[in-house]
């Protein structure tokens, strides 16, 4: 673990009929990008009280290997595919550790 490193949650919430469409898509994306060059920790969670709503835990090596995951054709494939699935675009939020 590094102070250094980049911290992503990013949470995806699926309109309520399209919740198994979007379950798909998200975890067809986790194993290309862990093996993704600079992907540290890359979990995918539903929340247990709205299956709606999944969020990524995410750990990157730098900001520019981030930046490569995101213009990724798995991720510009995902994000397609999304679009018309979820209530708002993903809110994807960007952190560094404190301590």
């Amino acid at each position: 673990m590094s102070l250094d490193t980049i911290r992503v949650v990013a949470r995806v919430v699926a309109l309520p009929d399209k919740v198994e469409a979007v379950k798909s898509i998200l975890i067809s994306i986790v194993l290309p990008t862990r093996q993704e060059k600079g992907c540290i920790k890359y979990e995918l969670l539903q929340n247990n009280a709205d299956p709606r709503d999944f969020t990524f835990v995410e750990e990157w090596e730098s900001e520019s290997l981030l930046e490569k995951h995101l213009a990724s054709s798995h991720i510009e494939a995902a994000s397609l595919e999304l679009k018309n699935l979820v209530t708002v675009p993903p809110d994807i939020r960007r952190y560094h550790l404190m301590a």
